[in-house]
């Protein structure tokens, strides 16, 4: 078994499209969320989402795009884009650069990519629109791999030459979090030398908006605090989107590269609810046997633990299913500290899991801990854990993020600092 390190890290985020923006929007707690120019009109219910600064992508036609010159993708390429395989491959691009990896150490048959997505609501839409009032074969005959769930895979495989293992996950709000699980697996079993993981949504009515017909949406018209996590008032999640991927390599890689890794991975778990397809169990029992799970791998104690960054989204029943899971693994007197970075980013769906722990990586190398935005009556059920509301200048030696999504799915992802 080899130990993993994440290497390197990219990010497009509504808090920032690097790790030094992120930074700081994360010690400054900057929110990333504002009014929607899509969700404006008397359609939508939900007007505040998570914005992506720098990039504009509402055009049907990805050649009308506009995003950093340095990302420039070639007309035949970005043909089979949605807008979250855009963000997704400026994020992988970056993560490359940041872990100073060349084309060989990218593209060989020990590098694999895994990724998660729930494909494109609005590629879908346009595309079958299309197809129902022009016929079938003036489609754009990139339509299907455009759109579909596996696009990042499709897309970002062909582009950077992967090699290796390559799978797109699909489990909901827990997607990324598989993807980096199974990618960890890989990696420490002596299977691939190096993996990629990266996660994806888009960010626009489409994508975000549906889930107001499930009373999932905060109808808040006030950006600045519409996402609060743990708060008594919360009432619904505010939605968002981007891209994040991290680098996972092998010690002897690591070493033999000189790389200076941002953390080490040691660990993660999964379970399921077994109880029903949107809700959480209201006693966070397949969150509760994820942590269990990710401790035993890990082969650490719940004492060990200092940070959590919950999953938290900002919904009356899941935070409160998760506060249950955490106090039943972490029992008085441990006070172990917590906060929700989905007060600042909104909630990624499925990006969300591998986001939060590229914010966990940036807090361990850099000795912070973010705190949770917004909270103005703190949740009584949060008992004896350590909510924090500010961040901190803190040095965490471990850390666990949580990520659950429909059907009852949940991830638990520790990180240990890396002392050198």
């Amino acid at each position: 078994m080899h130990k993993v390190y994440i290497t390197g890290i990219g990010f497009v985020t509504s808090i920032g499209n690097d790790c030094a923006s992120v930074e700081h929007s994360l010690r400054a707690l900057t929110p990333g969320i504002g009014l929607h120019p899509e969700m404006q009109d008397d359609p939508s219910p939900a007007k505040v989402a998570g914005i992506i600064k720098d990039f504009d992508v509402s055009s049907v036609d990805p050649e009308d795009w506009e995003y950093p010159e340095r990302y420039q993708v070639r007309r035949d390429v970005i043909r089979s884009f949605s807008p979250h395989v855009l963000y997704a491959y400026c994020s992988m691009k970056q993560a490359i650069d940041d872990a100073n990896l060349g084309e060989e150490d990218v593209s060989n048959p020990d590098c694999g990519l895994y990724t998660a997505s729930g494909g494109s609501m609005r590629s879908v839409h346009k595309h079958l629109e299309k197809m129902d009032q022009r016929g079938v074969m003036a489609c754009n005959p990139l339509a299907i791999v455009a759109s579909v769930a596996g696009t990042l895979s499709f897309n970002l495989v062909a582009i950077f030459g992967i090699r290796g293992f390559s799978a797109g996950m699909v489990s909901a709000c827990a997607s990324s979090g598989h993807a980096l699980g199974f990618a960890f697996d890989e990696v420490r079993r002596g299977r691939q030398k190096r993996m990629l993981v990266v996660g994806g949504e888009d960010c626009n009515f489409e994508s975000i908006v549906p889930f107001a017909g499930m009373r999932a949406l905060s109808l808040d018209r006030n950006p600045a605090t519409a996402s609060r996590p743990f708060d008594k008032t919360r009432n619904g999640f505010v939605g968002s989107g981007g891209a994040t991927c991290l680098v996972l390599e092998s010690e002897e890689e690591t070493v033999r590269r000189g790389a200076t890794p941002y953390c080490e991975m040691i660990g993660w778990g999964q379970a399921s609810d077994g109880y029903n397809v949107a809700i959480s169990h209201p006693e966070g029992r397949g969150l509760r046997d994820a942590i269990t799970h990710a401790l035993k791998d890990a082969s650490i104690t719940a004492q060990e633990v200092d940070y959590v960054n919950a999953h938290a989204p900002s919904t009356p029943i899941g935070d409160a299913s998760e506060l249950q899971a955490l106090k039943a693994v972490f029992p008085a007197p441990q006070r172990v500290k917590l906060s929700s970075t989905k007060a600042l980013t909104g909630h990624g769906l499925s990006l969300s899991s591998i986001m939060e722990a590229g914010f966990c990586s940036l807090a361990l190398q850099k000795g912070f801990l973010p705190g949770s935005a917004n909270v103005k009556e703190p949740d009584p059920e949060i008992g004896h854990l350590d909510l924090i509301t500010e961040s901190e200048d803190t040095q965490a030696e471990v850390a666990l993020s949580n990520s659950s999504g429909f059907g009852g799915a949940n991830v638990s992802i520790l990180l240990r600092r890396f002392a050198g």
